[in-house]
């Protein structure tokens, strides 16, 4: 029995509405886009204004314009290089060392009530303590070379990608591991194809965590111990009183931050294809 006419309107004008919906969504992102472009043009030129007209002191707060000419000498001079690629191996290797052990132990302590209730007492424990205040332990084990750096971004990167793996398995419905358990999946399968995958967006949240929190140990590392990286560059400056070059510095921190952000972005939109659809 064919629909009536006045049904097949409503339907084809509903289908037509649903279709033209995503453009006009479009352009409230468009414009929050724009805006979170202009937001921070603006505050640099208010900034730029201010120290002009003497209302900011310039030697506390120099202007953007003169930041920026001292980025573009230490681009040339290409010392900003040398200190950023020292910086980022420190990140990488430290990230990698401190994420790996935690993603492992984060399942275990997820799916094993026995190992949780043994090690989560002492996680809860140590997680608290400022990792800052373990780096003179760390340089007095490891001593003042790359290895107190690695080892002590490690630290801050275990603990936040070990307790949100951990939930992130917990949180996993528990149908899907009996579903698992009733087809004799093996250990390793339980691990791979059930947990792994369940817990993935809180993995990402650790590890999106994870890299803040190497970015801010890395630089208290390097201001002890270090004659290169950003946060050596940034440590000098300060001692000779070259502030331009420390602002630079602080600069290409949070460039790195929001780039690691972006980077994060697309690895979990890969990794987590399914994640996009159910949103």
């Amino acid at each position: 029995m064919s629909a009536p006419a006045g049904m097949r309107e409503i339907v084809t004008e509903g289908a037509a509405g649903a279709l033209e919906r995503p453009r006009r969504l479009g352009r409230p992102e468009i414009r929050e886009r724009l805006l979170s472009l202009a937001s921070p043009l603006l505050l640099l030129v208010l900034w730029e204004l201010l120290v002009r007209v003497h209302l900011l002191d310039y030697r506390f707060f120099p202007a953007p314009s003169s930041i920026a000419r001292t980025f573009a000498g230490l681009i040339l001079s290409g010392e900003i290089f040398l200190h950023l690629k020292v910086s980022l191996a420190r990140i990488v290797i430290g990230f990698a060392l401190g994420a790996a052990p935690a993603l492992l132990l984060g399942m275990v302590m997820g799916l094993s009530f026995v190992i949780r209730a043994v090690l989560k007492p002492v996680v809860a424990a140590t997680y608290p303590i400022p990792k800052i205040a373990v780096l003179p332990l760390v340089m007095l084990i490891f001593g003042l070379g790359e290895a107190s750096k690695y080892v002590i971004v490690g630290i801050g990167v275990f603990f936040l990608v070990l307790i949100n793996t951990m939930a992130g398995v917990m949180n996993i419905e528990r149908i899907y591991l009996d579903v698992a358990k009733n087809f004799n999946a093996s250990r390793r399968d339980l691990y791979l194809t059930v947990a792994l995958p369940g817990a993935l967006p809180l993995i990402f949240a650790g590890f999106r965590l994870g890299l803040g929190i190497a970015l801010i140990l890395i630089v208290a590392a390097e201001f002890v111990g270090a004659k290169t990286g950003i946060g050596f560059l940034i440590w000098q400056s300060w001692q000779t009183f070259e502030v331009e070059t420390m602002y630079v510095g602080l600069v290409v921190i949070s460039i790195l931050g929001y780039l690691s952000s972006l980077l994060l972005d697309e690895l979990e939109r890969w990794c987590i294809p399914w994640k996009g659809r159910s949103a």
